[in-house]
């Protein structure tokens, strides 16, 4: 992709109303632009990097047997009446009406569609277990929107739900997404802690949260510093004990001491048992022709968020570092004269063709811009490897791999497809 092509509105300045580390850079990066509070269109390099975290996900998702469904987002008020959900979930749900003046809202989450789905569906004990899956857009009316894409009001996110005909199947489906969620973000190269939550809204018997380690995340977390033990704070806190009391007490689980950690909820899975499945009577009939409410577990995790929450753990004053996995584009190539000289357009043009060929995703910026613009711009989009043609290749044949790590070595432009190589393998 050649840069003068690409819908890419950078910014050299930070905007105002932008708070936190991630919202600045997806702004100056030109990946997301704000529409209104809370809801934002993600531009060509935004959405680039939020469909490889969706394509991750769903590789996870898949591997686990769990099946692709899509939901709407509109929902009649009629099945979250079911569940008692319509006037508990309060303003965050937000409600509108068709024109016979029917009541509906914009989906928060799906247990109440998938129950129903599944309800007038499912017959047989032996069609169980089952998970499905969708990404699908969501919509919470937040009190207030802020931190960009991390706290907005309308987001993308995977939500799976699982059905059981007992406690120990259930048990089987959520260890199944605990392992999947792990992998997921091993895979994005991200930090992370599982922490021992409470249900909230969503409700159930059992829950753990996913987070990312960040100095702006907005939940304080307790975490051993010999284990894996991790505890949302407000669960460990007894009456009148504040975080202080915490920063070398005890772990909870006899291993090592406490410290206190910052971090950014990006995932949440539930062992709901019989919450919804109850209130909406979804049965199957068993081995003995009765008929049992099903088991249930319901399993999130935020696209749009995770990729908000990888700049907050990857970044430096330049602008991102991505994890391998995320990067919008894996190298550019930084050709100045571009439009000057026919041999430095020739030689970048060439080798742009070469490594997509092999497989890479190459920008090639054929700006009229000098040097320091052109490094700016890439190093604030995070690309890991820029190669720089110019003078040195004019001169001597040769060029620079400059890395986003500070690091550069110089080599003849024929021994590039192998010093790209040696520093992918490396």
């Amino acid at each position: 992709m050649f840069w003068s092509k690409v819908f890419l509105p950078t910014l050299k300045d930070t905007p105002q109303d932008a708070e936190v580390i991630s919202h600045q850079l997806m702004l100056r990066s030109g990946m997301i632009r704000r529409v209104t509070s809370g809801i934002y269109t993600w531009l060509p390099i935004g959405l680039k990097v939020l469909k490889k975290v969706e394509n991750i996900v769903r590789e996870e998702m898949d591997a686990t047997g769990a099946q692709e469904v899509l939901m709407p987002m509109v929902q009649p008020k009629e099945l979250w009446e079911e569940t008692q959900r319509w006037e508990k979930m309060g303003p965050e749900l937000l409600r509108i009406q068709d024109r016979h003046e029917r009541d509906f809202c914009l989906g928060p989450t799906h247990e109440e569609v998938i129950t129903d789905l599944i309800r007038n569906n499912l017959k047989s004990y032996k069609e169980l277990p089952l998970n499905l899956y969708q990404i699908q857009t969501k919509f919470r009316d937040e009190v207030r929107p802020r931190y960009g894409v991390m706290r907005g009001r309308e987001f993308l996110m995977k939500d799976s739900y699982s059905f059981n005909l007992n406690e120990e199947s259930l048990n089987e489906s959520y260890l199944a997404m605990k392992e999947a969620y792990k992998k997921i973000l091993y895979r994005l190269g991200l930090k992370f802690k599982i922490v021992k939550a409470d249900s909230g809204a969503i409700g159930g018997d059992a829950s753990e949260e996913f987070h990312v380690l960040a100095d702006n995340g907005e939940d304080t977390i307790a975490v051993s510093d010999s284990s894996d033990f991790a505890i949302n704070t407000e669960l460990l806190l007894e009456e009148g004990e504040n975080l202080e009391s915490l920063q070398g007490k005890p772990s909870p689980d006899g291993k090592g001491l406490i410290q206190i950690k910052k971090g950014i909820e990006v995932g949440h899975i539930f062992q709901l048992g019989k919450v919804y499945t109850d209130a909406m009577k979804a049965n199957v009939l068993d081995n003995e022709g009765k008929a049992k409410n099903l088991f249930m577990g319901c399993y999130g995790i935020g696209v749009s968020r995770l990729v908000a929450a990888a700049i907050e753990q990857n970044n430096d004053e330049k602008g991102i570092i991505w994890p391998e996995a995320m990067t919008p584009f894996e190298v550019n190539i930084v050709a100045i004269g571009f439009d000057k000289d026919k041999k430095i357009a020739k030689a970048a043009t060439d080798l742009y063709n070469e490594l997509s060929s092999m497989g890479y995703e190459v920008m090639l910026d054929d700006r009229k811009d000098g040097y320091g613009i052109k490094m700016k711009d890439a190093e604030l989009i995070g690309i890991p490897i820029n190669i720089i043609i110019g003078k040195q290749y004019l001169q001597n044949n040769e060029i620079e791999l400059k890395h986003r790590d500070g690091q550069s070595s110089i080599g003849k432009i024929e021994d590039i497809t192998t010093i790209f190589e040696h520093y992918k393998s490396s």
